[in-house]
């Protein structure tokens, strides 16, 4: 039977290699639990960041949104403000159309319609405003000029330069004694327009203008004009 050499160097590796497998055994083993468990990284600056970039870009476009918003609200209200003030405009248009004015702004009434004496030869056609000379005479009403000149427009020399406007519902409207004339035979002219300047000239004992309502273009087809002017609304 043989004896078994001992040889110390051998010996050494072997142990040392036995003490290594068990280490890696061990440290192998820990090394597998390592990698089997799942870790989640803390949020750092990075995300903050975003996230803030996030919240910062969501409240901008909801902010864009509300001044988008609030800014077609503002454009309607203006066109609905526009349209209102349009329709105004328009409405008061067609109401001066339709409506009579006092053929001067600031006057004194003196003789008035119908009235008698020494100054006529027959009673007093119409309504006299005591006026300096050269105040804007103005259309009571709309209408065309058929008369328009010295010599009363036709209407004889007592009426001195005078005009005469035929309107719409058939009335004719008379300007006498004027110092001026600003209209033409066939012009048409709005209400409250400017048609001339009143005077002293005719048969007149002062400044004044002369204002008739007529039933014709002609004399000696008068209206009582204070009478007419109240039932239009005028009151003088």
């Amino acid at each position: 039977m043989s004896k078994r050499v001992k040889h110390p160097t051998r010996n050494a590796v072997v142990a040392l290699a036995a003490a290594g497998m068990g280490a890696s055994m061990v440290f192998g083993g820990g090394a597998a639990v390592a990698a089997d468990s799942k870790t989640v990284p803390a949020a750092g600056p990075a995300a903050a960041v975003a996230a803030q970039a996030h919240t910062q870009a969501v409240q901008a476009k909801a902010a864009e949104a509300a001044a988008a918003k609030k800014a077609a609200l503002v454009k309607k209200a203006a066109a609905a403000n526009a349209a209102k003030k349009a329709a105004l405009v328009k409405k008061a248009a067609a109401k001066k159309a339709t409506s009579w004015v006092k053929p001067v702004a600031r006057y004194t009434l003196t003789a008035s319609f119908n009235q008698g004496g020494a100054m006529w030869s027959h009673k007093h056609s119409g309504q006299d405003f005591a006026v300096p000379v050269g105040t804007v005479v103005k259309a009571a009403h709309s209408g065309v000029v058929v008369k328009a000149g010295p010599n009363g427009g036709g209407d004889g020399p007592a009426y001195g330069n005078a005009i005469v406007v035929k309107h719409a519902n058939g009335r004719y409207s008379q300007y006498a004694h004027l110092s001026k004339i600003d209209v033409r035979v066939g012009q048409t002219v709005k209400t409250g327009q400017n048609i001339a300047r009143s005077g002293n000239t005719g048969n007149s004992s002062g400044p004044h203008l002369h204002f008739e309502i007529r039933t014709t273009p002609n004399y000696g087809s008068a209206l009582n004009p204070a009478k007419f002017l109240r039932a239009e609304g005028v009151v003088i």
